[in-house]
């Protein structure tokens, strides 16, 4: 397995310590089938790039992402497609892919209006995560706090709507379920048909900006900024299991691969390296240097 490292330093490192040079990686994707690596440049003129990985990597294609600060993409799993989120001005993408995984065609470009209770944070549209669920593209508004909907030719559909306030960020699906991570209400939202069931991400106390959320099996796992903590909530009710020290500060990504949990800490630089005994994270004693750290991708 080789462990991928993207975030506002220099470029993308592996654990073995060697680094693409590539601008603002701050969120990266896999081919489901190709050794294809894909990299978000967030920036005011947002990038997409694509790798080649294999023996290392190698610049294969890159393209405008049609958007300011994209801050994540997804590969649909036939590998034809890739959706990216831009986070400064809302608008999404989808962009074709050829069977050498690079960028072909005109992209269909997603844009969107509207904007939430908070002046700060919600004036306008902000694309946080892109999907792809039931071959349908779902993309988390954070400016609008709605999880919005298209079909893969770029048609809306009717957007799930989260409370006022909630600030939608990371999500994931189980089935029908669907579990969403508030950034702005510090909360995890559990949707089930026209059913909410909405509790807070951290119990430590204090002020939480929730990042990345995943499930693992009956698991939902939650990283919490300020609390600097990885909460585990169970996936049936979201009633706690346990919340765990993140290892560093400002945890903004996390991922799961068997039984090993990375947390990308952002402001202390580090890649905090967990073990999972029964679903809890427990410290490993490993860690990797990372300039500004924004994901962790095991592929």
């Amino acid at each position: 397995m080789n462990l991928y490292i993207g975030g506002y330093g220099p470029g993308i490192v592996t654990v073995g310590g060697e680094l693409t040079r590539v601008a603002s990686p701050s969120f990266l994707a896999a081919h489901p089938t190709l050794p294809v690596l894909y990299a978000a440049g967030e920036l005011q003129r947002g990038w997409l790039t694509a790798f080649t990985a294999e023996g290392g990597l190698s610049p294969l294609d890159e393209r405008s992402s049609d958007g300011d600060s994209p801050c994540h993409v997804a590969v649909h799993p036939s590998g034809s497609l890739l959706a990216v989120a831009n986070y400064g001005d809302g608008t999404a993408g989808l962009h074709h892919l050829d069977e050498r995984g690079a960028f072909t065609g005109d992209p269909v470009v997603l844009r969107h209006e509207g904007s939430g209770p908070d002046p700060d944070r919600q004036a306008g549209s902000h694309a946080h995560m892109c999907v792809f669920h039931d071959d349908v593209l779902h993309v988390s508004d954070l400016g609008t706090d709605e999880i919005r909907r298209y079909r893969l030719d770029g048609s809306p559909l009717d957007p799930i709507t989260l409370a006022p306030g909630t600030g939608p960020r990371h999500f994931a699906f189980a089935g029908d379920r669907l579990y969403v991570a508030g950034e702005l209400d510090g909360t995890v939202t559990l949707v089930e048909g026209e059913r909410r069931t909405v509790v807070p991400a951290s119990r430590a106390g204090g002020d939480n900006a929730p990042s990345h959320l995943q499930l693992d099996g009956d698991l939902v796992y939650v990283a919490n900024r300020g609390p600097d903590t990885v909460s585990v909530l169970r996936a049936a009710d979201l009633s706690p299991v346990a919340e765990v020290p993140s290892g560093g500060a400002w945890p903004r990504h996390f991922a799961i691969a068997g039984d090993r949990l990375y947390v990308a800490n952002q402001n202390s630089g580090e890649v905090t390296v967990f073990t999972l005994a029964d679903g809890v994270p427990e410290p490993a004693g490993q860690s990797y240097e990372v300039p500004s750290p924004s994901c962790v991708l095991p592929a």
